[in-house]
């Protein structure tokens, strides 16, 4: 496919997509590659936020630029969500007006150029990670600072407003079944379509057999996570004879606590993406239950690809298409049962084909990109 200006994106990211390493720049940097791979040539457009400029970038896309974050509190006293507040750049929206090249915007952050006047007739499509308000709730919800739980709250509100700027765009990426339902009721008269998580693994690559230790993985700074992580070590596991790893950096001191007054869990918190690769792919069980039923868990596709069993709740799978590779309990009693019953099991050839089947083709990169283009450049 040639370079020409119908093969040409802007894609508008809310932090720099490299390294790939957490759930929503993993989802961005994956979908960049996709989408070049099928012959587009994309302008990328990063706000900065803790992260280095990435030269690496220059390799996937035609054109990077950078794009500061404003971090002030004043954006925490406003209308707008503090997610968005930051993220709205005159600099950005007189470079997108220089063309008419379609525009793809990363999640709800990204959003507060929509209605901008210089882009009142581009074709702008977004790409949603959550439900954000859901979202940010479910944080509050676990969150035990005080100053941290009111944020989540407040915020939550505030994007629960702000989301009505969606019936302006052009049509909704989302990133599970759920949401795409949720929003094709929300905004009757803008098109969404589910477009399932872009992410690292190519092949389904799973050992038959077994190994002696269950994994529970995620950054685990995410109050989500943290919450888990505990109730995982004082709940399921207090009383079971089978080891758990918990890997993920910086846990809390509760967590931090509670793994070493246990015989049988082993945290292990230096790791880096390629580690946590590793670990799942030798775990017997990858154990990921969550308590927000929103989007699409990148963990949950990697220990898919690359796990043997894989223990979640509802929450973890609902809406995502998933369910029938995963074993459901929802409660610490039925998961001790789960885990014990899993643990007597070895992972067969037969698990692995079911796997491949199902993973390499509707949950594949390429058909993700492949679905997007269709909307976004429908004469290609």
């Amino acid at each position: 496919m040639s370079k020409s200006s119908k093969n040409k994106l802007h894609l508008v990211a809310f932090n720099i997509p490299f390294p790939a390493d957490n759930g929503g720049l993993i989802d961005i940097f994956c979908k960049i590659k996709a989408l070049k791979e099928a012959g587009v040539s994309i302008i990328l457009h990063c706000y900065e936020y803790g992260r280095p400029q990435a030269p690496e970038l220059n390799a996937y896309c035609e054109e990077v630029h950078y794009y500061r974050r404003d971090t002030g509190k004043n954006g925490l006293f406003g209308a707008l969500p503090y997610v968005v507040y930051g993220r709205r750049s005159e600099e950005l929206v007189n470079r997108l007006a220089k063309d008419n090249y379609p525009i793809l915007l990363e999640g709800l952050h990204c959003c507060g150029i929509i209605s901008n006047p210089q882009l009142k007739k581009r074709k702008i499509f977004v790409r949603t990670h959550n439900v954000e308000h859901d979202y940010y709730r479910g944080l509050a919800n676990v969150e035990r600072n005080i100053f941290k739980r009111y944020y989540y709250s407040s915020e939550a509100g505030k994007l629960e407003q702000f989301e009505q700027i969606l019936a302006q765009c052009s049509g909704i990426f989302a990133i599970s079944k759920a949401d795409a339902e949720y929003f094709s009721k929300k905004y009757a008269d803008t098109p969404v379509w589910c477009v399932t998580a872009f992410h690292l693994n190519d092949k389904v690559s799973i050992d038959e057999g077994g190994n002696d230790f269950a994994l529970y993985h995620g950054s685990l700074d995410v109050a989500e996570n943290n919450h888990a992580a505990i109730k995982l070590v004082k709940e399921v596991f207090n009383d079971l004879p089978y080891k758990l790893v918990i890997a993920g950096k910086n846990p809390s001191k509760e967590l931090r606590d509670a793994c070493d007054a246990s015989s049988n869990v082993c945290l292990k918190s230096k790791v880096d993406t390629a580690e946590i690769q590793s670990l799942v792919h030798k775990a017997h069980i990858n154990i990921l239950p969550t308590w927000q039923s929103t989007g699409i868990k990148l963990k949950l596709l990697m220990a898919l690809f690359y796990g043997r069993h894989c223990l979640v709740n509802e929450n973890m799978v609902k809406g995502t298409g998933l369910e029938k590779l995963c074993r459901i309990e929802n409660t610490p009693q039925t998961m001790k049962k789960g885990i014990s019953d899993l643990f007597s099991k070895k992972f067969t050839q037969e698990e692995i084909a079911k796997r491949s089947e199902m993973l390499e083709t509707a949950f594949s990169n390429r058909h993700g990109a492949e679905i997007m283009l269709k909307e976004i450049f429908p004469s290609r």
